[in-house]
């Protein structure tokens, strides 16, 4: 717990240890009931929220519009000579999973105040994702449009 945690705070930035995991679409098994169809979503929320949750160190959640940086780092299959992964998982699946875990983690109140994005896939060694959260300030050229 920090010392100060209601101080405000202007980001934070961590690495995951995981395999990103797109969310997708849920699937109806009866009553009203819905659930992933990717059993590997879970774990990875999991990872994401466990690694956020300490990057935060007590501090309350961000307030206002926030800018969310990703770089999701796949394991390369050993065939694979491309050298970035432009095939599945889709990174817009990537990032709907990975802010929803943000968000359950208290590092914001709720994903519509991410006003901005930045994310890539790439391949790499250990599998997971760094991610900063930061307050977004618009640039005065921003502002004016």
């Amino acid at each position: 717990m920090t010392p100060f945690p209601h101080m405000p705070m202007e980001g934070i930035g961590f690495t995951v240890r995981g395999i990103p995991a797109p969310q997708g679409s849920k699937r109806h098994v009866g009553k009203g009931v819905m659930v992933e169809s990717s059993k590997k979503v879970q774990p990875w929320r999991q990872d994401v929220r466990h690694a956020a949750e300490d990057a935060m160190n007590g501090h309350l959640p961000f307030e206002g519009p926030l800018e969310v940086v990703v770089t999701f780092t796949l394991p390369k299959p050993k065939t694979v000579k491309r050298l970035l992964p432009s095939v599945r998982p889709d990174l817009d699946k990537l990032l709907r999973s990975t802010l929803d875990a943000l968000g359950s983690a208290g590092v914001y109140g709720d994903d519509s105040q991410v006003v901005h994005v930045a994310a890539w896939k790439v391949y790499g060694i250990i599998p997971g994702a760094g991610i900063i959260v930061r307050v977004y300030h618009p640039t005065a050229e921003q502002v004016a449009a």
